[in-house]
């Protein structure tokens, strides 16, 4: 879990982390860090950090499109081969009704 949330504040702070080494290595005088981020666009940086961590978010998200009553079927070894693991419908449990008052 801690990977995930340390991978999503890299994205996020991935637009200024690019923004301060640009600006180290173009200018010839080195004002200082806390120079740098005062006259940093950092509204800019925020939104384009925002926009990078939600589309890294759906563009790695899973998707699934298996019911809540599928039957998940674990990796097997069958015949000497592995059955890599799936997921079965299964029809015996009815699927919920909407209650209408």
């Amino acid at each position: 879990m801690i990977r995930i949330v340390l991978e999503n504040i890299f994205f996020f702070l991935l637009p200024t982390l690019l923004y301060i080494m640009w600006i180290a290595f173009s200018e010839d005088e080195w004002a200082g860090l806390g120079t740098v981020i005062k006259e940093a666009p950092l509204v800019r940086l925020f939104f384009a950090g925002a926009a990078l961590m939600l589309a890294t978010l759906l563009v790695f998200s899973s998707h699934t499109y298996n019911s809540p009553n599928d039957v998940y079927v674990p990796a097997s070894v069958v015949d000497g081969k592995l059955e890599p693991g799936h997921s079965v419908h299964n029809s015996d449990k009815p699927a919920p009704q909407d209650v209408k008052p």
